[in-house]
């Protein structure tokens, strides 16, 4: 079985056993979270049921792993012939949650 979640403005297919990197939750690490907002849950070869937009009464439970930051990315902007160069460097905030029952 399997769930499409929303969280973080961002959408994830996962599974009984997942580890997954979302961005960053509140939470201690060994704490359990409760996504709520599910749009569709189905069965591998089997039916897919989807919700408009969320599906009525289903939810997923994780644990929470790892609260750690990202890889660094480097935003670099510049202007070709006008002397314009600025560089930037973020790291994001993720959380890693380990999937456990998926309810729908």
């Amino acid at each position: 079985m399997y769930a499409i979640i929303q969280t973080g403005s961002k959408q994830y297919k996962v599974k009984t056993g997942d580890l997954v990197e979302v961005e960053k939750l509140d939470g201690e690490v060994g704490s359990k979270v409760v996504f709520d907002k599910v749009l569709a849950v189905g069965e591998e070869g089997g039916k897919l049921n989807v919700g408009t937009p969320l599906v009525e009464g289903a939810t997923v439970a994780a644990e929470v792993k790892d609260q750690f930051r990202g890889k660094k990315i480097i935003v670099f902007k510049m202007k070709r012939r006008k002397g314009y160069r600025r560089t930037q460097g973020h790291r994001q905030s993720l959380t890693r949650v380990e999937i456990g029952e998926i309810k729908g």
